[in-house]
């Protein structure tokens, strides 16, 4: 039934089995203290990003196929993903000496899709997004014998990610509240149960970007269903249906769960390798984007964030950078209608270095003016903040430029 727990599918006993199983597969990420991002709260990031595969998911994955029977390692096994998960699985596969088959969707990173291979998966590109590579996974699961390892909504999957609420439980003994990423709901599944199970007082709260809010909108209406589409720079958290098991486990466990923007992710990427030389993926920073966001009511408080991953391809990371400057009014570009007569450029650029921006691109265009002699200058520059882009805007309006 839905929203309901099986008190039999979990229990800590399983998380601490987990953690032996994982000992020598995984890397323990030890806890950092985050300064400059979050003012209000005593922040500390959890980076899984520094996992191995780049990912937590390894965890849930090496967990579930350690627990396989030999004729089920036999067969061998088969997963969908959008690239974490993938990565997980191949590694664990190839440790086990087992093959492994991973279907993903079309749209993930090319830097996912050749990761997975060089952890020694075949791959099989689907078109769509997640859920199309899940269907087909099952199709193929059906038809070859595989055993398929499902991304989130699998008990041993949740158990092996549980086993990072207990090293931050170990590393901090009295933290308030953990932030954590959701897509499916497997790892805010594992670390709600294990943290509620050890320390109850600490609160446990859900991260979803607004472009793909299906757990969100689960809890609030009160049941699960499919999302038509999904739209969002977070690919790992991109997924159109929660599952049964983690949403009964988010509905019992998880004190609350709130969106953020794909613009608030793209200034926690921003920040996070600001100020703490950390590379996250779009998933990966959705806690810090709730965090810097005051999302929730962590005034004063001490809080773990969970940066899940960091596999982000360079190619999107400076479309997302670059998003993330201009959304902290760090890289403005201004429109200004001229008479186009000498000198003018000289004195653009003179009061534009006197407020003390810095101009990194100049853009000349004839087009629709009032005066014939008419044209208009689109100057790009580096600024602090608004406030700053609203400086030079005054002061060039005060000398008679007309800002378009």
């Amino acid at each position: 039934m839905q929203g309901k727990v099986d008190e039999k599918m979990m229990s800590l006993d399983k998380v601490f089995h987990a953690q032996t199983v994982l000992k020598n597969i995984i890397r323990e990420t030890n806890v950092v203290r985050a300064y400059g991002i979050s003012p209000d709260c005593e922040l500390f990031l959890k980076p899984e990003n520094l996992q191995i595969t780049g990912s937590f998911k390894v965890r849930g994955s090496a967990y579930k196929i350690a627990m396989l029977s030999d004729a089920e390692k036999e067969k061998g096994v088969i997963a969908c993903s959008a690239g974490n998960h993938a990565q997980g699985v191949a590694l664990a596969a190839t440790k086990n000496g087992i093959r492994s088959l991973i279907c993903l969707p079309d749209t993930a990173p090319i830097s996912k899709v050749e990761a997975t291979k060089g952890f020694g998966a075949d791959v099989c590109l689907v078109e769509g997004c997640y859920d199309d590579a899940y269907q087909r996974a099952l199709e193929l699961k059906e038809r070859e014998g595989y055993t398929f390892v499902h991304p989130f909504d699998d008990e041993n999957v949740i158990a092996g990610q549980g086993t990072i609420a207990l090293e931050i439980l170990s590393e901090l003994d009295d933290i308030d509240a953990i932030v954590v990423p959701v897509g499916g709901g497997g790892l805010i599944s594992g670390i709600a149960y294990t943290a509620k199970q050890i320390r109850p007082s600490v609160k446990i709260y859900g991260v979803q970007v607004a472009g793909a809010p299906s757990m969100y909108n689960a809890v609030r209406n009160g049941k699960i269903e499919s999302l038509k589409s999904v739209s969002t720079i977070a690919d790992g958290i991109a997924v159109k249906t929660p599952g049964d098991n983690t949403y009964a486990l988010v509905n019992e466990y998880v004190d609350e769960i709130a969106l953020v923007t794909d613009d608030e992710v793209a200034s926690a990427i921003l920040a996070l390798i600001e100020k703490q030389k950390m590379i996250a993926e779009g998933a990966g920073a959705t806690a810090v984007a709730a965090v810097m966001a005051d999302k929730f009511d962590l005034k004063g408080k001490r809080v773990v964030a969970i940066v899940s991953g960091g596999n982000i391809d360079v190619t999107s990371l400076s479309r997302v950078i670059d998003r993330g400057l201009r959304n902290a009014g760090r890289s403005s570009s201004l429109l200004i209608e001229l008479i186009d007569k000498p000198g003018q450029l000289k004195d653009i650029s003179r009061i534009i270095a006197d407020c003390g921006g810095n101009v990194t691109g100049v853009h000349y265009e004839k087009g629709n003016t009032e005066s014939v002699n008419g044209c208009f200058l689109r100057i790009d520059m580096e600024t602090r903040d608004y406030e700053h882009v609203n400086l030079i805007t005054r002061s060039l309006a005060s000398e008679g430029f007309k800002i378009v």
